[in-house]
C-alpha cells in the first residue's frame, strides 16, 4: 500500500467514527495508543528483539486476539495498566481513556493497524500520516487544537534562518504537537546534510527538550516525534509535562524555537520581589526574571532568555502587544535590547493562525554575555503584513510567501544585509528613544485605504473583518481582567 492510499484509508475511518461523535482529536488519541502498542510489538520481534517493557498480557498480541465486548474491556484495562508504567510508556498512556464506544469499530481499527508493518515503514510516510491528522485536528475549530499548531511553512522559514547545527540542543518551552522539533529535525537531516554516527545518536536521544502542560497534547507530541524516529521506546520522554514557567530552567540550550500560548491572563503570579510569599498561595518566585507581570507572553520571553546559553539563538512567535505594551512590557523590552542582540523582527500577516484575531511577529535574538554592555546595535524589520492577505482555507501561507524574507535575512551571514521595500533597519538609539521603546513599526502604505480596486477578495476581506473584531474583543477582555486585578 502506498503512502497516499494508507493516509486516505486512515482518514476515511476517522470520518466513519465522526458519525458516532468521535472527533479528530479523540481519533488521533486512540490511534496513538494503538500505533504505539503495534510498533512496540514489532520491535519485540526479529530482527530487533528489543525489551519494550510492555507488561505480559497487556501487549498487542493479547489485544488483537479479542473482539466485541471482551476487546473493549481488555483495551480499557490495558490503557489503565500502561498509564501506570514509567518512562515513555507511562508518558504516552498517561490518563488514557477509550473514546470509541462501539466495540465493532474498535475492532476494525485494531485490524486496520495490524495489517501494516509500521517499524519498517519510511519515517516520512508515518510522519506525513500523523502530521496530516494533527492538521485536520487543528482545523476542527470545536476541538480548540489549533492553538497548539503553528503553520508549518512559518516553522520551516524560522528554522532555515536560524540554521541549527548538529550536536547542539534545541528547546521549546511550550512545544504543542512538536512542530518546531520536527522542523529542526528535517533541517538537520536534509538531503545534502551529512551526520556521523555520534551526531545521529545525539539527534535521536539528546537534541530536543520540551515542555507541554496539556497531557493529551504532550502525548501527541511524543508520538509525533517517535514516528519520526526521535526518542527511544525504552527511554525517558524528551517532553516534560509541567508548567515551564514555575522555576528556572534545568538546563541551558543552544537554540530555542517557540510559539508560546497567546493570552494575557496567567493562572499564577510571578514575582522577583522579596517579602511577597504570603500575598497569594499561587505566587511563586523567579529571581531571574526582570519584571513581574501577569502577561504570559512576557513571562515566556523572560523564561526563554534564561534558557539560552551565552551566544544561544532564539526565534520566538510573539503577539503585537509584546512590542508596544507599557509598564512591565516596556521595561522587559529595554532589558531584552540591552542584554541580548535583538537583530530581526518579522511582522507576520493576519489569517495564518487557527486562533482568531492574532497579530503576531517572529522575534529573532541571540543571548550575550552579561558584561554591562548594550548588545543590540539595531533591529531589522521585515513587513509581511501590509497589503498581504491570507486565510486558512483559500489563501494559506506557503513557504514561497516567506522566501523573500529568508533571502533578506541572509542566513549565510546576517551581518551582510541590504534594505528593500519591505526590509528596513532601525538603530538601537532610535528604537529606545521611541515612546515606551515601542518596536511596533510599520512604514509601508496600506493600499486598501485608498482604492476599492485594491481590496482583497470578499472571502479574505470577510475573514480580516472577523479577525479585527476578535482582536478588539480580546483587547477589551484584557482591559476587563486588568481592572478586576486592580
Amino acid at each position: 500500500m502506498n503512502t497516499s492510499t494508507l493516509i486516505q484509508k486512515v482518514w476515511n475511518f476517522c470520518h466513519t467514527l465522526r458519525d458516532d461523535g468521535v472527533g479528530y482529536g479523540d481519533y488521533l488519541e486512540q490511534l496513538t495508543y494503538l500505533l504505539f502498542l503495534k510498533m512496540a510489538h514489532e520491535y519485540a520481534q526479529e530482527p530487533y528483539n528489543r525489551d519494550t517493557h510492555i507488561p505480559k498480557g497487556f501487549d498487542w498480541a493479547t489485544l488483537r486476539a479479542k473482539t466485541g465486548e471482551p476487546l473493549e474491556a481488555h483495551y480499557l484495562a490495558t490503557l489503565h495498566k500502561l498509564g501506570s508504567e514509567s518512562g515513555m510508556l507511562g508518558a504516552i498512556f498517561f490518563k488514557a481513556q477509550n473514546k470509541i464506544q462501539d466495540p465493532a469499530k474498535l475492532s476494525r481499527l485494531v485490524q486496520m493497524i495490524d495489517e501494516q508493518s509500521w517499524v519498517g515503514m519510511d519515517a516520512d510516510t508515518k510522519g506525513d500520516l500523523y502530521e496530516g491528522l494533527l492538521q485536520k485536528n487543528a482545523e476542527d475549530t470545536k476541538s480548540g487544537a489549533g492553538q497548539y499548531f503553528t503553520p508549518r511553512a512559518l516553522i520551516q522559514a524560522m528554522v532555515e534562518c536560524v540554521r541549527p547545527e548538529p550536536g547542539k540542543t534545541i528547546a521549546d518551552p511550550a512545544c504543542g504537537t512538536g512542530g518546531f522539533f520536527l522542523g529542526a529535525y528535517n533541517w538537520l537531516t536534509r538531503p545534502n546534510a551529512t551526520l556521523n554516527k555520534t551526531q545521529k545518536a545525539f539527534l535521536r536521544d539528546s537534541t530536543f527538550h520540551g515542555n507541554e502542560i496539556v497531557p493529551n497534547t504532550r502525548r501527541m507530541c511524543l508520538m509525533n516525534l517517535f514516528l519520526h524516529n526521535i526518542g527511544e521506546l525504552e527511554g525517558e520522554p524528551s517532553v516534560e509535562r509541567s508548567d515551564t514557567l514555575i522555576a528556572e530552567p534545568k538546563r541551558k540550550v543552544d537554540y530555542v524555537l517557540a510559539n508560546p500560548p497567546f493570552g494575557k491572563k496567567s493562572s499564577m503570579t510571578i514575582t522577583n520581589e522579596e517579602g511577597e510569599e504570603d500575598r497569594d498561595a499561587l505566587t511563586y518566585e523567579r529571581q531571574d526574571f526582570w519584571e513581574t507581570t501577569s502577561n504570559k507572553q512576557l513571562n515566556f520571553l523572560q523564561h526563554i532568555v534564561s534558557m539560552l546559553k551565552v551566544d544561544g539563538k532564539a526565534a520566538v512567535v510573539l503577539p503585537d502587544n509584546v512590542l508596544f505594551e507599557g509598564g512591565a512590557g516596556e521595561k522587559i523590552r529595554r532589558k531584552l535590547l540591552e542584554t541580548c542582540d535583538v537583530h530581526t523582527i518579522l511582522r507576520l500577516p493576519t489569517g495564518i493562525f487557527y486562533a482568531q484575531g492574532v497579530k503576531a511577529n517572529v522575534v529573532f535574538f541571540d543571548n550575550a554575555p552579561k558584561d554591562g554592555r548594550v548588545h543590540t546595535k539595531g533591529v531589522w524589520f521585515y513587513d509581511l503584513r501590509t497589503n498581504k492577505h491570507f486565510t486558512l482555507k483559500t489563501r494559506t501561507l506557503k513557504l514561497d510567501d516567506l522566501q523573500d524574507f529568508i533571502a533578506c535575512y541572509h542566513p549565510e551571514n546576517r551581518h551582510e544585509r541590504h534594505e528593500t521595500e519591505r526590509f528596513k533597519y532601525y538603530r538601537y538609539e532610535d528604537l529606545v528613544a521611541r515612546d515606551k521603546a515601542s518596536l511596533d513599526i510599520f512604514w509601508l502604505k496600506d493600499n486598501s485605504l485608498d482604492s476599492l480596486d485594491d481590496l482583497p477578495p470578499p472571502d479574505v476581506l470577510q475573514q480580516e473583518i472577523i479577525e479585527h473584531l476578535e482582536a478588539a474583543l480580546a483587547s477589551f477582555r484584557d482591559v476587563e481582567v486588568g481592572l478586576r486585578a486592580n
